[in-house]
């Protein structure tokens, strides 16, 4: 008999047995909701790996009685799709027929419009998952025919209750191991959010035990990438957060502290993308050019590897923590995106739109200094302001240059 990984083997049989998100299973959750009432329609699940999506769609289909398809949009064909759709004619569809496509992002727009007939008319229930941005990356068509649901990256308390089942299961079906409390709460750690992570290194570190799991035991078994951790446990989430905030309250040396135990701790990668965030989100318009310094800082990393890597991105640290700061251009999308949740802005100007040919558009460059005055917001935002200069040197420049230019 082929041998069965245990997450595998441990994969719930029932809502209740998923770790977390309460918010879609528990009491008032969204899908326990919806499943008391007997109403599947379509969904798109959209979060980190070995949270619950691909579990959550075979219990769905188990209890609406749906014949289930299982696809992975990185290897399935329009064809696949097609012999999907076929089989909602057959007899074994008369319950209906659910689609499980994993990795959606991957299937282009002809491929993703191939299912709207089908889902349309209700031959075809359709559950997609993605680990991205499902707005960016799903048709518009089907995300507008279907409920969008967010699954959040697991903490480790969710994770521990698994880990004992786990352990409690392995000493059923073979010798005894005991876990120490301090060796599954660093599992737990380790596993970053992903409940096969845990499975997988609590299958590891039983079958390579003599009789006790401890800590010690289990680095040998747990890449430093994975996570950086000291002797309380501090994931390296953790330090991501305590490095922006040190750069955010301009605080040099608990920048480059916090720097260090990220790097040792072996995520070089992760250092890169908070630095290149913080460059725009906390400093931002106060010096942009701290933007494209840290893009280099970051790519000379890349390029250089561990140790020289800590080089250039000890320069971007600094850099940041003593450049002034600004979150305007932040808040001004975070104000503008308020907006557009609201349903306001729906009708663009006419002579905005190419299907009007711009007629009555004024060419800024046709006027002294590039501008005319000239209302580009739809009609029921105008004269709304999202972003507001912030008081450094920097932007108070630009703001005094277009209030001579605008003669306010």
């Amino acid at each position: 008999m082929a041998y069965q990984p245990l997450a595998d083997r441990m994969r719930p049989t029932d809502f209740s047995e998923i770790a977390g998100q309460a918010h879609l299973f528990g009491k008032n959750g969204a899908i326990s909701r919806m499943i008391e009432r007997g109403y599947y329609t379509n969904m798109i699940f959209f979060g980190p790996p070995g949270t619950g999506k691909t579990t959550t769609a075979r219990l769905i289909a188990q209890r609406s009685g749906m014949q289930l398809h299982h696809l992975n949009a990185t290897t399935a064909s329009l064809s696949d799709v097609k012999e999907v759709i076929a089989s909602t004619a057959g007899l074994f569809a008369q319950n209906g027929v659910l689609l499980y496509l994993d990795e959606i992002q991957y299937f282009n727009k002809k491929q993703q419009q191939s299912l709207l007939e089908y889902i349309e008319d209700g031959r075809l229930t359709l559950i997609a998952s993605t680990t991205e941005n499902p707005y960016l990356y799903i048709y518009n068509a089907i995300l507008s025919r279907s409920a969008v649901l967010e699954f959040y990256a697991l903490e480790a308390k969710d994770i521990v209750p698994v880990i004992e089942r786990a352990v409690e299961r392995l000493n059923q079906e073979n010798k005894k191991i005991t876990f120490t409390p301090e060796a599954v709460a660093y599992i737990a750690d380790s596993a970053a959010g992903d409940v096969r992570r845990a499975l997988m290194l609590t299958e590891n570190a039983y079958f390579t035990s003599d009789g006790t799991v401890e800590p010690e035991h289990l680095k040998a078994l747990t890449p430093r990438v994975i996570g950086n951790f000291d002797k309380s446990g501090t994931v390296h989430y953790d330090l991501l957060s305590a490095l922006q905030k040190s750069i955010r309250g301009s605080d040099p040396d608990a920048a480059i502290f916090y720097l260090c135990k990220i790097l040792e701790g072996g995520d070089l990668l992760g250092a890169c993308r908070r630095l290149q965030v913080i460059a725009s989100e906390d400093i931002g318009l106060a010096y942009p050019q701290a933007a494209a310094i840290v893009r280099a800082c970051v790519e000379s990393a890349k390029d250089l590897g561990m140790p020289e890597a800590t080089i250039p991105l000890s320069n971007a640290t600094v850099l940041l923590a003593t450049a002034p700061k600004s979150n305007t251009a932040k808040s001004a999308y975070a104000a503008a995106k308020a907006a557009v949740d609201a349903g306001k802005g729906q009708s663009l100007p006419p002579y905005m739109r190419p299907s009007n040919q711009y007629e009555g558009y004024r060419y800024p460059h046709d006027y002294p200094n590039a501008w005319v005055d000239q209302q580009y917001l739809p009609d029921d935002l105008a004269g709304a302001e999202f972003y507001k200069y912030g008081k450094n040197k920097t932007e108070q420049a630009a703001k005094a240059y277009w209030e001579k230019i605008k003669n306010k």
